[in-house]
């Protein structure tokens, strides 16, 4: 029963689907097609039902390509304008970063000493667990010292020593000139080095 109902409908697909298709055109018959002087069988007034012009595609082929042998040789240039960078630097312009004393070790040193042995649990862990209150105090007034006195302790020291290798060095040149001046012929009266000297 099914085998009948399947062919039965195939049978009535495939008949309008059959006349859907179009016509066959008739082939001229070889005899009755001229021949030209070459001696090709080609009918010559036979009309094509083609769906394209031939006429446009003559024309098509006959217009100068677009394509230019001298632009082969021609380098392209591309260009890349990047706009993130922009929002980037206003970014960053915005951050503020204050200078704050870095921890020994680093920052990330501090935060993983300060993650692993918290103050609860290891209190003798912590960063400055070592000194004791005097010890601490110690160690702040020598960085006091260190920083506002000790700077300017230092410079006034080297200005003092640099003004006292000036003079020593004035009076050796001082004595030199003199030595040389002793040395010449009347006592290196017409020498401009020795009248500078005795003034």
């Amino acid at each position: 029963m099914r085998l009948l109902a399947l062919l039965f409908t195939a049978v009535f697909v495939a008949a309008p689907l059959r006349a859907q298709q179009p016509p066959a055109s008739p082939r001229p018959d070889p005899a009755s097609v001229p021949q030209d002087a070459a001696g090709d069988k080609e009918p010559k007034n036979l009309e094509l039902n083609l769906p394209v012009s031939l006429d446009k595609i003559r024309q098509g082929l006959q217009q100068p390509a677009g394509f230019s042998l001298r632009t082969v040789d021609e380098r392209p240039i591309f260009r890349v304008q990047i706009l993130e960078r922009q929002k980037i630097e206003e970014l960053l312009a915005s951050l503020t970063f204050k200078n704050a004393p870095i921890p020994a070790g680093g920052v990330y040193m501090f935060e993983q000493q300060r993650q692993m042995f918290n103050p609860v649990d290891h209190p003798l862990m912590q960063p400055y667990t070592a000194f004791s209150g005097n010890e601490l105090l110690t160690i702040l007034v020598e960085n006091l010292v260190g920083k506002y006195l000790g700077g300017k302790l230092v410079s006034t020291l080297s200005k003092a020593e640099r003004a006292r290798a000036e003079a020593a060095a004035r009076d050796e040149v001082n004595v030199a000139v003199a030595e040389y001046c002793n040395a010449q012929p009347n006592a290196g009266e017409g020498l401009q080095l020795c009248s500078n000297l005795r003034r």
